[in-house]
């Protein structure tokens, strides 16, 4: 039988056949290709030749050719569309890679060859690109216990088997607890509720199968049902849903998956000879150290903390001031900070919000790129693997660049949150492969035949997965190991955080912020409402983020807790969160950092990438023109094509000259003041 995964495609652009993929067909073509990968590392491994960087390091970039190709597709699928026969697979497939993974790092054979070549390295003839795969591909072995004998090289086998069902497990959990809860609305409960979010929870509810409208835990409905419902019930009871996904004491709690992954997470760093998990997963980030972190983190703690409690003693005024009695909540925090914003800003999202199309934004986020790095956008009519999904070839002057495609909608079957993916990546290594990127978000459907409309955030958000997108799209590397987004995690986040300037750039927004029904351009005075207003609220933004942050950092710096919530509780107590304030991801639902290892001891990466970007940006408006051609062929050149091919650090001093510290952050989150 034909497999539609396994077969050469010969569909444009090589995208995969997606009308012809169906759930039966991922069994057998991750077998065949799991064999293929195994077939291929016996190979290398059992080479009677002596060790060159081409049969062994090239080898090797080419050895999981096949198995990447049919991951590719189910790992996009199994995130952003997923079912009871996907999420079966997924528990299938995790601990079987895991397992895969452990054979090819201990191969004793393999890594002789490897090592080999690291020690003789001086005299191999290697380009930079190639000196700096050597170096990673040896590194990795290492990392993954290659050095590793008998007893402990088993347990750190079995170890990384079991995070790999752990991790899956707790996404799985995590999505059941996101689809099945909702909250009915009788028309009563509408009141007060913008048309935006009135017209969102219909379609939710239809989405939902359900006669009338309801709130679900997708963030771009809950958010703004939070900010508008003057119900402080209801409010209450979609903020604990939100808050309490993953703890719900069922067979979807995670709290004791966490603890197994803290534990295991550290046991295999003290295999791996370092002190804590922080410290052996920073050792090989621009950080290096948790004292690092903890410095950078505690720096900005302090005056957004003092913020946010200036900013809670006003809203619990103004909640005095409604004839609601007792302490400020965390589900009345959004409504009387949209409250406090329409009254010093003059600045309304229901009126705001038309402005804001989805579709325009999608134009905004081409057009800038098409300034910057000369890309255009040409919509593409093939099969997707859903109706809501839309592609577009991405050229250079006439050259093809790759395929972007775009999946906005929340529904059912995606896991919440926003990101970027591939299905391809970039490479050269025996031919020039251009990427197929994807860029998934959670955005509210909205009912048919009315145009989508976005929150501020929600169009920062669209730019900033693009700004991962360009990363890919534009990634110029031989290997595809370095490719695109391959770099230091507290890297990665620094071209999608920078992109999300150019959102604030007023000619952006004057050009494409047209009215849904009147396709006007936003006025210039709400514009200026609107700029002026970017940094409201953020001491809250910035306290549930380092909140999270720095419980993520604690968690595996020290010994794995008993008690997880206990533990958690103790470091935010320690830190003096506001009682108003919760973690942006309390750890039943902390996805980042226990769906896998991304962003273990990592969710620090947006602040350190952070202080960058907004350095970044200083370079462009320097010039007096954010889209200054020099600046951004620099930026391109030294960051954005070059991949994981040198370290963080000199990739950005390259393009900047040096490194920055924090003052450019703290004056751009507004809790910093500006330089006489």
């Amino acid at each position: 039988m034909t497999n539609a995964l396994t077969e050469d495609w010969t569909t444009e652009f090589g995208l995969p056949p997606f009308a012809r993929i169906t759930d039966d067909q991922f069994r057998p073509a991750f077998d065949a290709a799991l064999a293929q990968s195994r077939a291929a590392i016996a190979r290398i491994a059992e080479n009677p030749e002596p060790a060159s960087f081409a049969n062994t390091i090239e080898a090797l970039e080419r050895a999981d050719r096949l198995l990447n190709r049919v991951l590719g597709v189910f790992f996009n699928l199994s995130g952003a569309d997923s079912n009871p026969a996907r999420e079966a697979l997924m528990r299938d497939f995790s601990p079987e890679l895991a397992a895969y993974s452990s054979e090819v790092s201990m191969n004793a054979a393999l890594f002789a060859r490897v090592d080999a070549l690291w020690q003789t390295r001086g005299t191999l003839d290697l380009d930079a690109e190639q000196a700096r795969l050597l170096m990673l591909t040896r590194r990795s072995f290492v990392r993954s216990g290659a050095l590793l004998e008998g007893a402990d090289r088993e347990r750190l086998a079995a170890i990384t088997a079991r995070l790999a069902v752990l991790g899956t497990q707790f996404t799985q959990n995590l999505l059941a607890d996101e689809r099945d809860w909702f909250m009915p609305l009788a028309e009563a409960d509408l009141e007060g509720l913008p048309d935006f979010v009135q017209a969102a929870a219909r379609a939710a509810g239809e989405e939902k199968g359900r006669d009338g409208p309801v709130i679900t835990l997708s963030r771009s409905l809950i958010t703004p049902f939070l900010q508008f419902s003057p119900r402080r019930d209801l409010r209450e009871t979609a903020f604990r849903a939100w808050a309490g996904r993953g703890e719900t004491g069922g067979d979807t709690d995670n709290r004791a998956i966490a603890a197994e992954i803290l534990a295991l997470r550290e046991e295999r760093a003290r295999l791996l000879g370092h002190d804590s998990f922080a410290a052996f997963k920073l050792e090989t980030q621009m950080a290096g150290t948790p004292e690092a972190v903890r410095d950078l983190l505690m720096q900005v703690w302090a005056p957004a903390r003092a913020q946010a409690e200036a900013d809670a003693e006003v809203l619990a005024r103004m909640m005095r001031e409604d004839g609601v009695n007792g302490a400020l909540e965390p589900w009345d925090w959004r409504y009387y900070a949209e409250k406090r914003r329409a009254a010093e800003h003059d600045l309304d999202e229901a009126a705001l919000k038309p402005y804001l199309q989805l579709d325009r934004m999608i134009e905004a986020a081409f057009a800038c790129a098409g300034r910057l790095f000369g890309l255009a956008f040409r919509r593409l009519d093939v099969p997707l693997y859903h109706p809501d999904c839309r592609a577009w070839e991405v050229t250079r002057d006439g050259r093809h660049m790759g395929v972007f495609i775009g999946d906005y909608f929340a529904r059912g079957s995606k896991r919440s949150g926003a990101w970027c993916s591939t299905i391809r990546d970039q490479q050269k290594l025996e031919a020039e492969i251009r990427p197929i990127v994807v860029n998934v978000c959670n955005f509210a459907k909205p009912q048919a035949g009315r145009p989508a409309l976005l929150s501020y955030d929600d169009a920062r958000t669209l730019f900033h997965e693009f700004g991962h997108a360009l990363h890919q799209i534009l990634s110029d590397v031989t290997y595809p190991s370095v490719s695109g987004t391959s770099v230091a995690r507290d890297f990665v986040e620094l071209p999608s955080q920078l992109y999300e300037h150019w959102l604030e750039v007023p000619e952006v927004l004057t050009e494409f912020a047209t009215h849904a029904e009147t396709g006007m351009p936003m006025p210039a005075e709400m514009l200026d409402r609107l700029l002026a207003a970017k940094n409201f609220d953020q001491g809250f933004a910035t306290v549930e983020y380092l909140a999270s942050a720095l419980v993520d950092l604690e968690f595996h710096s020290g010994p794995a807790p008993a008690d997880i919530m206990a533990r958690q509780r103790e470091i935010l107590d320690g830190l003096g969160l506001p009682r108003a304030i919760t973690m942006r991801h309390a750890t039943p639902h902390f996805a980042h950092v226990f769906s896998g290892d991304g962003y273990s001891a990592g969710y620090y990466s947006y602040m350190w990438s952070e202080v960058m970007d907004a350095d970044a940006f200083d370079a462009f408006l320097e010039t007096g023109n954010a889209f200054d051609p020099e600046r951004a062929r620099s930026l391109e050149r030294h960051i954005l094509s070059v991949g994981g091919t040198a370290e963080a650090a000199d990739l950005y001093a390259a393009f900047r000259g040096r490194m920055p510290g924090p003052e450019p952050l703290l004056r751009g989150r507004g809790l910093m003041a500006e330089p006489a």
